[in-house]
């Protein structure tokens, strides 16, 4: 049944939370235009107007409103080929809210076919403390004896796998220092997030270090969990609310003025807590609250200044993680960050806002197209010749990080905190800076 000014279109499985007829308000603001269809990164990998924003917006209206079956198999391939990257709402004049009406459609046809398997057991690994705790430290002790770096050789899907876990190494040494901040900007407990303690320990501590350098204190905050977004992408809106609660809890009690997220990815899953808990009276004004406080570590550094370190005459070139620079509409405060780095030479990839298709747990589900993806930016990468690569969410630093390993490129993925902290600790310690 088609909508009409008297008739209200039909969800498609009434009664459901969140139906994708709750997204129809943000379906229709969609004039069609086809300013997204540049931005779009599996649009211009395939060419097909079916796989991309307006094209998926017609299929989902087409669904909440019963035209085409919530079990269609073409609505579903072309739904999963999405990688979430929200590039199209940055290009879109109209506004749509692309990324959470696509979070609304998968959580609907997700009640008539479950997502494949390996999805549902990282999501599952995710959402419980122990077996990811474990997995974790099994990646660690791999990394550590160079398995992975061994494993990365091998072909294919299992190959880059390993690659990606092998490109989660400390790219430079971290020297840890006294810091002179006296914690006058505020009080800030940072998300520790999943993946990030787990693999990234060194950029956490990196981040706690170069905030409070910066004149915030920072204080921990017990019982947070993984942020939920992998869960939310996925259209587990259950779990991924689940998840945010915990957060909140853990956040309040710790009664700070910031919560600082140095995963780009997480960070907008943090700021949108409030949209993901709208329905929830216990809820809703709490995960506001919280998402009002949340901040990306780059804007609490560029709001300081941030503080100029000692020089490192090092080349970088950035990347600007979507979540970023689409979700969060940060353009500015990484570059801030890094140049705070005196001799540092900083560059910009052509095509920075373009998806590099690490997108969550999305290599892995579509590996091929995946790669496709990623292809043009290590092409950038190569021409630029900077020996490292700059970018702020471990998904994106895994995955061009990988890329980079497989191709041969002689450059490694940084986080910008850590640029920031190495400076910081040259200056601590009286260590010359290095020569080009």
């Amino acid at each position: 049944m088609t909508a009409t000014r008297d008739t209200p279109p039909a969800c498609a499985l009434p009664g459901t939370l969140p139906p994708l007829a709750d997204a129809l308000p943000g379906i229709m603001t969609c004039v069609h235009c086809g300013f997204c269809l540049q931005a779009c990164p599996t649009y211009l990998a395939l060419g097909d107007e079916n796989d991309s924003p307006r094209g998926r917006i017609l299929l989902m209206r087409a669904v909440a409103e019963g035209e085409l079956p919530v079990d269609d198999p073409d609505v579903r391939r072309h739904l999963d080929r999405c990688l979430g990257c929200r590039g199209c709402e940055t290009a879109c004049p109209s506004g749509v809210p692309y990324g959470q009406i696509l979070e609304s459609a998968r959580a609907t046809l997700n009640q008539r076919q479950p997502p494949p398997r390996i999805a549902r057991l990282v999501l599952a690994v995710f959402a419980t403390h122990h077996p990811l705790a474990a997995t974790l430290w099994a990646a660690r002790v791999m990394r550590g004896s160079r398995l992975a770096a061994l494993l990365a050789r091998l072909p294919g899907r299992v190959g880059f796998s390993f690659a990606m876990l092998a490109a989660s190494a400390p790219a430079m040494p971290a020297r840890p220092y006294a810091t002179r901040g006296r914690g006058t900007r505020g009080t800030v407990a940072a998300l520790r997030g999943c993946v990030m303690e787990g693999l990234f320990a060194h950029v956490n501590r990196a981040t706690e270090r170069t905030l409070e350098e910066n004149d915030y204190h920072v204080t921990p905050a017990p019982g947070q969990r993984c942020c939920g977004a992998l869960h939310a992408h996925a259209g587990d809106l259950v779990g991924a609310r689940a998840l945010a609660r915990a957060n909140i809890a853990a956040f309040e009690r710790a009664g700070v003025d910031y919560i600082a997220v140095n995963a780009s990815g997480c960070g907008l899953m943090m700021k949108e807590y409030g949209h993901l808990l709208r329905n929830d009276p216990a809820w809703a004004a709490r995960a506001t609250a919280i998402a009002q406080r949340t901040r990306d570590a780059s804007e609490l550094l560029a709001a300081a200044g941030p503080v100029a370190g000692a020089p490192m005459a090092l080349r970088v070139v950035y990347d600007a993680p979507c979540h970023l620079v689409h979700g969060q509409r940060l353009h500015h405060e990484p570059l801030a960050v890094l140049a705070a780095v005196p001799d540092l030479v900083t560059t910009t990839l052509p095509n920075a806002d373009q998806c590099c298709g690490s997108a969550g747990i999305y290599n892995l589900l579509q590996p091929e197209l995946a790669q496709r993806v990623l292809a043009p930016k290590l092409d950038e990468i190569a021409q630029d010749g900077a020996p490292l690569v700059a970018t702020g969410n471990p998904g994106c630093m895994m995955q061009i990080g990988a890329g980079l390993r497989r191709g041969h490129i002689a450059a490694r993925t940084v986080h910008p905190v850590e640029l920031l902290d190495a400076s910081y600790a040259r200056h601590a310690h009286g260590v010359p800076a290095p020569r080009r």
